[in-house]
């Protein structure tokens, strides 16, 4: 896991969800590559995502639990793993505590 991302330019404007229990910020690199950069606060509901890019999210600290689109089993995902999400789909993520999060964009590696 990488700690930084050098050479991006960052968007200034924050995306925020959920009355500010998700907030992140858009990442390009050099190469055009985008990512999200966030934090997920706790809820006592899950927060649900549509998605339109298929999305890899990695867990850069805290745990949550997820549930990807009409999956019957939820599982939990801690600092250093990652999920993948199918374009066009939905996941629900819950937490407890803080969790530091980068959505790689279209990304299936």
């Amino acid at each position: 896991m990488l700690e930084q991302f050098d050479d991006v330019s960052i968007k200034k404007k924050a995306y925020v969800h959920f009355g500010g229990a998700s907030i992140s910020h858009m990442l390009v690199l050099k190469d055009g590559t985008k990512k999200t950069l966030g934090v997920i606060l706790p809820s006592e509901e899950p927060l649900t995502f549509k998605t339109h890019l298929a999305e890899r999210i990695e867990i850069i600290s805290g745990q949550c639990t997820v549930q990807i689109g009409n999956a019957p089993e939820a599982h939990i995902y801690s600092s250093g793993e990652f999920f993948y999400i199918p374009s066009n789909s939905q996941f629900s993520i819950h937490t407890n505590e803080i969790v530091n999060y980068v959505c790689h964009l279209d990304d299936q590696k």
